[in-house]
């Protein structure tokens, strides 16, 4: 009889012989406005067995606009994003902090976020079979980049300022505060996520990130293993030189470019994360060949599974070919179905 998806996913996790791999699939708009009936087929043919939590607010942060829309957005926070065309995500152009001092007082933190109706999130888990992922993400690199400006930001941690280090750690409070809100629901597992590489190399110094970031990772972490989840990070990028960090903090799954980073720098870590995807969408997915997508799966599955440890992931977004979505998940499921 076959597995329930929340039982696939944590013998994944934990390498104790899933039934097939679990799957995972990201969308941007983009595909639903491109191939809306590709989209629902494989959604139909490959149902996934992740999912996040729905959430409602008792006095949510105020945004404007759209974010995967043409034109501008503001978020929570009151940063404006600049996007140039439907189905994506924009970017900061006119950072709201000029120095880090008033950054204190100027950012308003959404702690809207901190009050939501955990009823309805425990009802939802409890008639769920797929495993539950908390409707939270903190990303506290990315936010001081979207404050601050990467460039500003890039310089202030060559010269760290003390009211840097200052807001940093308000940052970090506000996001442990988040994760232990959603902690107490019943999900069953919590993310983070910063996009920490080039393609080819970390973007700052992997001592730099080892002394203002790997403390804040550590507890966010904790955080959730304490209260007996599962903790999921999400990273884009050549991000190796920080991997065996991530595991010696006791992080879950991984999600990551994998295609990007090699399988050579990678299959030392085979059975110690789980690599929750990714399929290459910078070349596989939206170029690739039938053939090259079953090689692409099978190297995946040679160098990093190791009776469980990978959930096939890939985000159907900007150019992806559907056929070739669909094509990793056929080949998954021959090389992991018992």
């Amino acid at each position: 009889m076959a597995m329930k998806s929340r039982e696939r996913v944590l013998r994944a996790l934990e390498f104790d012989h899933p039934d097939r791999v679990p799957r995972d699939l990201w969308t941007l708009p983009w595909a639903e406005i491109h191939h809306p009936k590709e989209l629902a087929a494989i959604r139909e043919d490959f149902p996934v067995d992740i999912i996040n939590s729905p959430v409602t607010y008792s006095n949510p942060p105020k945004t404007e606009g759209d974010p995967h829309l043409k034109g501008t957005f503001v978020d929570e926070w009151g940063c404006e994003f600049l996007n140039l065309q439907d189905g994506v995500i924009g970017e900061v152009k006119r950072p709201i902090v000029e120095d880090w001092q008033s950054a204190m007082d100027k950012v308003k933190f959404p702690l809207g976020w901190l009050k939501f109706d955990r009823d309805e999130v425990d009802r939802f888990c409890r008639e769920e079979d797929r495993f539950v992922i908390a409707h939270c993400c903190p990303r506290v690199f990315e936010r001081l980049q979207f404050l601050r400006g990467s460039e500003n930001f890039y310089m202030d941690l060559a010269d760290p300022p003390a009211a840097m280090e200052a807001f940093i750690q308000k940052l970090h409070g506000f996001y442990c505060d988040l994760l232990s809100e959603w902690a107490k629901t019943d999900v069953d597992g919590l993310m983070i996520m910063d996009d920490w590489g080039s393609q080819a190399s970390l973007l700052i110094n992997p001592k730099t990130w080892r002394k203002f970031f790997k403390p804040l990772y550590r507890d966010y972490i904790r955080i959730s293993h304490d209260a007996g989840k599962k903790i999921f990070m999400h990273s884009d990028g050549f991000i190796v030189d920080i991997i065996e960090d991530l595991v010696e903090l006791g992080l879950d799954a991984l999600n990551s470019q994998v295609f990007c980073m090699g399988f050579d720098r990678l299959s030392p870590f085979k059975g110690n994360l789980t690599f929750w995807g990714e399929m290459d969408r910078q070349h596989l997915l939206p170029n690739g060949t039938k053939e090259e997508i079953r090689s692409g799966v099978r190297e995946f599955h040679h160098h990093l599974y190791s009776s469980g440890g990978v959930i096939a992931q890939c985000e159907f977004g900007l150019a992806a070919n559907p056929e070739n979505i669909r094509e990793m998940y056929l080949t998954w499921d021959e090389l992991t179905r018992s």
